[in-house]
């Protein structure tokens, strides 16, 4: 494979990450922590098959909320805010993050095409493990949302000394402060919003 300067996007500090995460059952990964656990079912996760403990790790992030809720609750379009306590964290790394850009021409100059974000995703994976072995020192991927066609990150092992010791934000989908907002990004994207067993 072959990278040019160009082909790196420097995520500055300033930029805030968003993730949606469970905070219960089975599984749980706390915000600021990599799974190591793979590879499932989701697109970048570079552990190779057949799924169990790695020495690689992976989380996925989204530049907004609406993103974030859109990837989760993609199956069902239902945002449940009770099962498995999800929460809504946001934070800022602590270094710039520098990311393979899957959104310009390194796909096509290594023999694979824009569909890389959107494809078969035991494909996207392929290329996830060959990338994470070819630059074991990426911090990971910037891509966009097959729902939203909004960016999206896929951070790496290297990534995992950037996450900060505490969030800038960081609440339950059930809290009332969040109803609000969290109905007007579901409205957005035609998801319903409950609570278990509504």
């Amino acid at each position: 494979m072959v990278r040019r300067p160009g082909d790196l996007r420097h995520l500055p500090r300033s930029a805030a990450l968003w993730r949606v995460h469970p905070t219960a059952g089975a599984r749980v990964t706390p915000w600021n922590r990599l799974r190591f656990f793979g590879p499932t079912t989701s697109r970048f996760d570079p552990q190779p098959p057949p799924p169990g403990l790695s020495d690689r790790g992976v989380t996925y992030a989204a530049t907004d909320v609406v993103t974030c809720l859109a990837e989760v609750y993609a199956a069902s379009r239902v945002v449940d805010v009770s099962r498995r306590a999800p929460y809504l964290t946001g934070w800022q790394a602590t270094r710039v993050l520098s990311l393979l850009d899957l959104t310009q021409t390194w796909p096509i100059r290594n023999g694979a095409s824009h569909r890389l974000t959107s494809g078969p995703k035991s494909v996207c994976r392929a290329w996830a493990r060959a990338v994470h072995d070819e630059w074991p020192d990426l911090d990971g991927l910037w891509s966009v949302s097959t729902m939203t066609g909004r960016p999206t990150v896929t951070l790496f092992t290297a990534a995992a000394d950037a996450f900060p010791r505490l969030p800038a934000f960081s609440r339950p989908l059930s809290s009332p402060a969040l109803q609000g907002p969290l109905s007007t990004a579901a409205a957005e994207v035609g998801y319903r919003l409950v609570q278990s067993g509504d």
